[in-house]
């Protein structure tokens, strides 16, 4: 859970701003999408071994 105190004269976009970025650096909005929808395991072992071979290609 992401929490961002507000200043007494800090202006609201600017603690928005602060929220998203810690929402963001917390990869909770990718976690969401993440578990948005049901994956087969066969279909998550399939994409994390497409990562591997994505990165493994960069790298080399």
């Amino acid at each position: 859970m992401s929490e961002v105190w507000i200043g007494d004269s800090e202006p609201f976009e600017v603690a928005l701003k602060r929220f998203n970025k810690k929402v963001q650096q917390d990869g909770i909005l990718s976690e969401a999408r993440r578990r948005e929808h049901f994956e087969k395991p066969s279909i998550k072992r399939k994409k994390k071994e497409a990562t591997k071979k994505r990165k493994s290609a960069r790298s080399s």
